[in-house]
């Protein structure tokens, strides 16, 4: 795929002159987190609060709060030291509590304490060392509610995650939530905003809905940048190939404000025994476009790329980066190291910070 602009291995470098914003929540916008904190990049996220399943969802539905679970995620993500015994304790789930984390539970009684889940945030970083701020996109209670490509409406997101067939769009209630006004101050000073990777309909795209954030994307001087999921595990995307995945965000308002698509394809003649194998052994892997999944008979697959596909997101705008992204221990999460490299290439590129 010559067409593509790959970026080959390169030895990383400390950027500390740059911001950048990640947006997302669950278990992938920590991911971007990482990556960037490894290049020393000034980090904040911007965090969905619809979510409302697990301990999560018990607490919002007792407390009337908005959702601490991705914001935990994500601060923990950000700690100085990931292993330290706050870090642990802050992730430790308590079976015998309604499996609650010590997090969630920390979250919910500050905000009760000082009046404020932004003050909660703020002193939950301060005991992880937090080397970035952490922003809810609105802090009003939101529900998300999704219409299948079948017509079915769903409401809630667990409802929307477990759903059998993938979503067309996505919208909230109330329609209208404020923003949280620090989090479009970071989108708009912005040298690069990451989303992703994560649930694309309940994690991405729920900020996108809040009124202001794509008016403080379009304002921003910097890059914006989609890592593509490399496995399709949700009912939400199921069966949903790459490009697909891009025209979900052009509808939900992303068309013309995304600048470049990073996928993951395997490196060429990787040898028997190597992480595509290993990704094959925990998934149902189509071995083309063409094959009908529709029974989602399993719970993993590769997100679907072809030169096709390629062809059809360069069309509409976005530079597409391809590179092999897969961690070598866990098959369906991105490989942190690799991805520094992809964003500080990004960086390299960045019209705000010409060096």
């Amino acid at each position: 795929m010559t067409s593509h602009r790959l970026f080959g291995a390169a030895t990383t470098h400390f950027l500390p002159e740059y911001r950048a914003v990640v947006i997302g929540g669950g278990t992938g916008a920590p991911v971007s987190i990482r990556a960037l904190l490894n290049l020393g990049v000034q980090t904040s996220a911007v965090v969905a609060m619809a979510d409302d399943g697990g301990s999560t969802g018990m607490l919002r539905e007792h407390t009337g709060m908005v959702p601490p679970g991705d914001i935990r995620k994500c601060l923990v993500a950000m700690a100085a030291d990931p292993t330290s015994v706050w870090v642990k304790a802050f992730k430790q789930r308590f079976s015998y509590v309604n499996d609650h984390t010590l997090g969630n539970l920390m979250l919910t009684a500050l905000n009760e304490a000082s009046g404020s889940f932004s003050e909660a945030i703020a002193l939950c970083g301060q005991l992880l060392e937090a080397r970035g701020m952490v922003y809810p996109s609105t802090l009003e209670s939101v529900q998300l509610t999704g219409r299948t490509r079948d017509g079915r409406h769903l409401v809630g997101q667990a409802n929307i995650c477990a759903s059998e067939t993938a979503l067309a769009t996505v919208a909230l209630e109330p329609a209208r939530p404020p923003a949280f006004e620090p989090a479009l101050a970071a989108l708009r000073e912005a040298d690069l905003i990451v989303l992703g990777p994560g649930s694309l309909f309940t994690s991405i795209i729920p900020n996108l809905l809040v009124p202001g954030v794509l008016d403080a994307i379009r304002e921003r001087t910097g890059i914006t940048v989609f890592l593509c999921s490399l496995a399709d595990m949700q009912g939400e995307t199921w069966g949903l190939n790459s490009a697909e995945l891009v025209e979900a965000l052009f509808d939900h308002g992303m068309r013309g404000l995304l600048d470049v698509v990073v996928i993951h394809q395997p490196a060429e003649g990787k040898a028997p025994g190597s992480v595509t194998a290993r990704f094959a052994a925990v998934s149902a892997d189509a071995p083309s476009a063409t094959q009908d999944d529709s029974s989602k008979n399993a719970s993993v697959r590769r997100v679907l790329f072809s030169r096709e596909l390629a062809q059809r997101i360069e069309a509409a705008g976005p530079l597409l980066i391809v590179r092999d992204l897969v961690d070598p221990l866990r098959p369906t999460w991105h490989d942190i190291p690799v991805l520094s490299e992809v964003l500080e290439g990004v960086l390299d590129a960045c019209p705000s910070r010409q060096r």
